[in-house]
């Protein structure tokens, strides 16, 4: 198909979530010529926004706080004339006379485009109990790889027994003095390999058939409160870190009857993050990956917007 022969359209692409994906595809659409939409809204917002501080982002040998650093990624983007509009994505369709169109309802108003970056992250699945948000970024984390060096020679608490908890639980004996993993039942949900290397480790301790009660502290995490699931009894523990592994939720609910998603509701791609549907593409921490990181994601959405440049081009009749 030519150009001439297409019908009206209102972008390029049109990237959905402000996180490092996001931010990082928009970056390379706005600097490629291609006319893009950002859409970040609250239902989209990165969790990097209440990280306390990123000592592994390439470039930043100080550190630098989240939100800080999407502040940085929001203004590069401006500066190569983004355009960004803060709402929630409602609903996203194909076109109803022409397939390889997708309409993308923002605030009740309906916007074109010949492609679609899906970058709407992920959340924490958070157990919501007291001191829990009061604390979060002060002591409570939900990410061993990002903030466990912050706990170096300090005691830390682990919630959770699937192979997350007790991947991150064996990670965490690089710096911790004591882990001491809290889990619900009395015996653990993770792979015997993960559990065997858990069990001979003599750092990690274990406080079987309880259930995280509280987080105590003052500015920063002092300890918790654990609750027996049987007798309800309340011990306290201290430490320093609390991490919570419950598992995490993609926000993927408006994709979920046009793509692929796996068991957990993520997005499935391929290498250049082409999804299930002609025309969309995913990338950061809602897609199926690995691994999770600000690093990660900023090269997704590097990869998914080239991709998307290449797919247009080649429904404008414009491929080198």
């Amino acid at each position: 198909m030519s150009k001439a022969n297409l019908p009206e359209y209102d972008y390029d692409t049109i990237i959905i979530g402000g996180g490092p994906a996001g931010y990082t595809a928009g970056i390379y659409a706005a600097r490629s010529g291609l006319k893009t939409l950002l859409v970040e809204g609250a239902a989209t917002v990165s969790q990097i926004t209440i990280t306390d501080t990123i000592e592994n982002y390439p470039g930043i040998p100080d550190g630098i706080n989240g939100f800080d650093l999407m502040q940085l990624f929001k203004k590069q983007a401006l500066n190569f004339g983004l355009e960004i509009q803060a709402n929630d994505v409602s609903s996203i369709k194909k076109h109803t006379s022409t397939p390889f169109i997708w309409d993308v309802v923002v605030q009740n108003k309906s916007y074109s485009a010949l492609s679609v970056i899906a970058a709407t992250g992920a959340q924490w699945n958070k157990l919501g109990v007291p001191g829990e948000e009061e604390f979060a970024g002060k002591g409570v984390s939900y990410c061993a790889t990002c903030d466990g060096p912050f706990y170096r020679n300090k005691d830390v608490i682990v919630v959770g027994g699937g192979d997350t908890a007790i991947q991150e639980a064996l990670f965490l004996t690089h710096f911790a003095s004591k882990v001491t993993v809290i889990h619900r039942r009395d015996r653990l949900r993770a792979a015997a390999i993960l559990q065997k290397r858990a069990f001979a480790e003599k750092k990690i301790d274990f406080v079987w058939k309880s259930k995280l009660a509280e987080v105590t502290g003052q500015e920063f995490v002092t300890g918790v409160k654990v609750a027996d699931v049987e007798s309800g009894k309340i011990n306290e523990i201290e430490a320093e870190g609390v991490f919570i592994f419950a598992g995490r939720i993609p926000h993927t609910d408006i994709f979920r009857n046009i793509l692929k998603l796996d068991a957990g509701g993520y997005i499935i791609t391929d290498e250049n993050m082409r999804t299930s549907a002609a025309g969309i593409f995913a990338a950061g921490d809602c897609r199926a990956k690995q691994f999770r990181q600000v690093v990660t994601a900023a090269g997704d959405g590097a990869n998914a917007i080239y991709s998307a440049e290449l797919y247009v081009e080649g429904l404008k009749g414009e491929s080198y």
